[in-house]
């Protein structure tokens, strides 16, 4: 058997395992309602794909990473409780092969429990929305479905690099205590904690010339810039990114690739 049959193996188990969860099925349902909920006191459902987007984005940047924490903090963490790694250990399974299994896995359940709502959310969009946008119309902006395409694509991407944040924090817990204390804090981080060191940052140095590149070093102010670059500032003419798009899109690449190693590291150790 090769690597690859080995990773399909372990992807196909996680696969199996999510669809027996009931509970995957709440979160997505919780999901519909936060998102419609939002879009249609916004007016974001009549206004247009772009309202939508103003309406949604900021529950979107926490709602995301939130959901990739239920999927996985357990996700190393209950193999070791078990002595599952131990088990493994005695078959010829690279560590690639099991984590990045483990991580395929939880990774198209996240994204079916994210993208199923907005895709909705776009279709409803499609269907209630009037001809034109009466707020976008005025300032000679353009409202289109291929913008909301790439908002759901750029979430897309933010909840991958959430997952593996996940997946390192649930590598190193080494018990079901400490997976949940451990994805607590790091959903703090993420969501809040990085928007608290931007600012801690000015006091040392960061002014407003180099400010856009470091609100791109951290993955949630990374993830709005490049929605509101791609976006939102599409749609409105005349309007400057705040963040460098390639600060924002190679910091995103980097977190994912850093914290996808540091969990395969911490899974070796483990």
């Amino acid at each position: 058997m090769t690597d690859g049959h080995r990773f399909w193996t372990v992807f196909a188990r996680e696969v199996r395992s999510a669809v027996r969860t009931r509970t995957y099925l709440a979160l997505a349902l919780v999901t519909v309602v936060v998102l419609f909920g939002l879009a249609r006191a916004g007016g974001g459902l009549a206004g247009g794909y772009v309202p939508t987007v103003v309406d949604t984005l900021v529950a979107v940047e926490v709602l995301v990473p939130t959901l990739a924490f239920a999927v996985g903090y357990r996700a190393i963490a209950d193999p070791v409780v078990r002595g599952e790694l131990d088990v493994l250990d005695t078959y010829p399974l690279s560590t690639w092969s099991y984590v990045g299994g483990v991580y395929a896995g939880r990774a198209l359940l996240l994204l079916a429990i994210v993208g199923i709502p907005l895709l909705a959310l776009g279709v409803a969009v499609a269907t209630t929305a009037g001809p034109e946008t009466a707020v976008f119309a005025s300032h000679r902006g353009v409202d289109s479905p291929f913008l909301f395409v790439r908002y759901v694509a750029l979430t897309f991407l933010y909840a991958l690099v959430s997952l593996t944040v996940v997946l390192l924090l649930s590598a190193l817990a080494g018990s079901r205590g400490r997976a949940l204390v451990l994805a607590l804090a790091g959903l703090l981080a993420l969501t809040v904690g990085s928007d608290l060191a931007v600012f801690a940052a000015l006091d040392t140095g960061v002014t407003t010339r180099t400010l856009g590149g470091a609100l791109a070093l951290t993955p949630a102010e990374a993830y709005r810039g490049l929605v509101f670059d791609q976006v939102l500032y599409v749609a409105v003419p005349g309007r400057s990114a705040f963040v460098p798009t390639w600060v924002a899109a190679a910091s995103l690449v980097f977190w994912a690739a850093v914290t996808f190693a540091g969990a395969m590291l911490a899974t070796d150790a483990a």
